[in-house]
């Protein structure tokens, strides 16, 4: 067998190993990082934030972000549980902080750390607006979107240096792969790839919002204003990390009767009022 074989044997061989199961979907992904080695460096980095950031506390806004943080976890464990994954969140370590910034953002790390800006408050508008974000963002951590991310990337760098050692000989057909090669791998393969979750977290996330009592009706209405407060600019959809706004507010409003339906096995046949704040 030469060494070209060889690599690619070793490189499939590798594909194969470094796998993990999305506990929503049971479709194996990329793990060339485990949960061992991300979980530590995502809390580390969540500390770091914390320590740099004007973290509000003692506020009926706050307390709204830790109440809401916890039914999430408690809806996303009762799902796990029912669906053969029991102890899956046992390294998760949540923590729910509300920061003052104007950003228009927030974010769970992977292992449970979250954290809202107060600047995507008056688009959450209220309680239910405040789960329907915290579900679609505790969705990225479940599924281990932020390990996939990185596999993708290692990869992505993997495939540009086995290029170069391809094409070494060849000096013309390297300068055109190298010029093209970041441009087609982003716009062909991470992109897509980031808008999948996106969607994919949409549709966990609206299942957990409903599982922990909030309406789901709600996810998309809150998508009309995200748009509202965009003005209406965004990227073209294939080249942009994220679906447009339109595509999602599409999807999670035909994805809320399917919501409602889960929520049912578990008990849950009405939802909780929108809960100004």
């Amino acid at each position: 067998m030469n060494t070209k074989k060889i690599l690619i044997a070793a490189g499939i061989l590798f594909l194969i190993i470094s796998c993990a199961t999305n506990p929503f979907t049971g479709k194996k992904t990329m793990a060339f990082v485990s949960n061992d080695q991300l979980f530590p460096s995502s809390f580390s980095q969540y500390n770091q934030v914390l320590t740099e950031s004007k973290v509000i506390t003692g506020t009926s806004q706050s307390e709204m972000i830790t109440r809401v943080g916890q039914r999430i976890a408690v809806a996303a464990e009762r799902y796990l549980n029912a669906n053969g994954y029991e102890g899956y969140l046992n390294d998760y370590k949540w923590e729910y902080k509300l920061i003052e910034s104007e950003q228009v953002n927030a974010w769970c790390m992977p292992g449970g750390k979250i954290a809202f800006y107060t600047g995507i408050l008056p688009i959450a508008d209220n309680e239910t607006g405040v789960a329907a974000i915290m579900g679609h963002e505790v969705a990225h951590a479940l599924a281990n979107h932020g390990q996939q991310r990185m596999s993708a990337a290692y990869l992505q760098q993997g495939l540009a240096v086995a290029g170069n050692v391809a094409l070494s000989s060849d000096q013309q057909a390297l300068s055109i792969f190298n010029q093209s090669f970041g441009v087609v791998s982003n716009v062909a393969g991470m992109l897509p790839f980031s808008r999948s979750h996106e969607t994919e977290a949409d549709k966990i996330g609206i299942y957990l919002m409903a599982i922990a009592g909030y309406n789901p009706d709600e996810a998309s209405v809150l998508w009309e204003r995200m748009k509202a407060n965009s003005g209406g600019q965004s990227t073209p959809e294939f080249l942009s990390t994220h679906p447009s706004n339109d595509s999602r507010i599409a999807n999670l409003q035909a994805l809320a009767p399917h919501a409602k339906k889960e929520a049912e096995k578990y008990g849950v046949s009405s939802f909780r009022p929108l809960g100004d704040f």
